[in-house]
């Protein structure tokens, strides 16, 4: 093949890292290498830097290119990195770029922010930062219910190296179509809503889902991974409870704490400060406590 193909690699947990910042604000570079290298020996094996739960958004070119090569030097070879390259198509170009340069074996493009994304204009968009990294594996990250099946197969059509789609629609109905319709085995489907989504989403076709948490607790998401991939259901589900309420505390209020939570988390266990940039706050104090409990049931603290 003319690129690396990141077909299998997919079908597990797809770890989205935090991006720890020191007092000065700036990357916290001990922090992140030790959260990385803990993520891969918990058992982690797609590695995607510069994703939303990296504060994309709040990055800076130097400092998504510094994150990455981070993520890169910390993984070495236990891990296949995929770094997440996004905002308009230049940006997306330079950055995918950089990926290949720094020896990722791919890039997730995230979903495009624009107020006005007509259907053919999403397929442009893609196309042209996928096509500009022939030889890298790319990953879509479909947020967009509007966004079907003929739109990615006729992506996958332009650019063979588009191999995975992580897909983080809230239904799972409309996924179980979009996916069938481009091609259920024509693409690696990743649930993209994290642990609370997965059950629903590998039993109507993903193989492989996005995890925060691995931040915080890796063998906990590995071990959910391998349940659902063994069709053990029940097993999977006592898992999925036991992870349940540090999710939803993620997810509330329109995932507000999104990050918040994952990084009071880590400050807790002494892995890095529990700073978040704007528009995302840190905890409250009776938030920082619920954490800490969650931490103490499962044995961390």
């Amino acid at each position: 093949m003319s690129f690396d193909d990141l077909t299998e690699q997919l079908a597990s947990v797809v770890a989205i890292t935090v991006t720890p910042f020191d007092a000065d604000g700036a990357i916290d570079e001990k922090g992140y290498t030790a959260v990385v290298d803990r993520m891969v020996e918990g058992g982690i094996s797609v590695v995607t830097p510069n994703g939303n739960t990296s504060e994309f958004y709040t990055l800076s070119s130097d400092e998504t290119e510094r994150a990455l090569r981070i993520t890169v030097d910390a993984v070495g070879d236990r891990a296949a990195v995929v770094a997440g390259v996004g905002h308009d198509v230049g940006s997306a170009v330079g950055a995918a770029r950089v990926a290949d340069r720094a020896g990722a074996r791919g890039i997730m493009i995230h979903q495009p922010v624009h107020p006005y994304v007509s259907l053919d204009g999403w397929v442009d968009y893609h196309r042209a930062v996928a096509s500009a990294v022939p030889e890298l594996s790319a990953v879509l990250y479909v947020r967009d219910p509007r966004i079907g099946g003929a739109q990615i197969a006729a992506l996958a059509d332009a650019c063979p190296n588009v191999v995975g789609v992580k897909y983080a629609v809230p239904d799972p109905v409309r996924f179980a179509s979009v996916a069938r319709d481009a091609g259920l085995e024509r693409l690696t489907w990743v649930a993209g809503l994290a642990e609370l989504s997965a059950p629903g989403y590998f039993a109507v076709g993903a193989s492989g889902f996005t995890s925060g948490l691995a931040n915080v607790a890796p063998q906990l998401s590995v071990q959910l991974f391998r349940c659902l991939r063994a069709g053990e259901f029940g097993a999977a589900m006592e898992l999925w409870e036991f992870v349940r309420r540090f999710e939803e505390l993620r997810a509330r209020n329109g995932s507000a704490n999104n990050v918040s939570v994952v990084k009071e988390a880590l400050a807790q266990l002494g892995f890095c400060r529990r700073d978040v940039r704007p528009p995302a706050s840190v905890l409250s104090e009776a938030d920082r406590s619920a954490v800490g409990v969650l931490l103490n049931s499962w044995g961390l603290l």
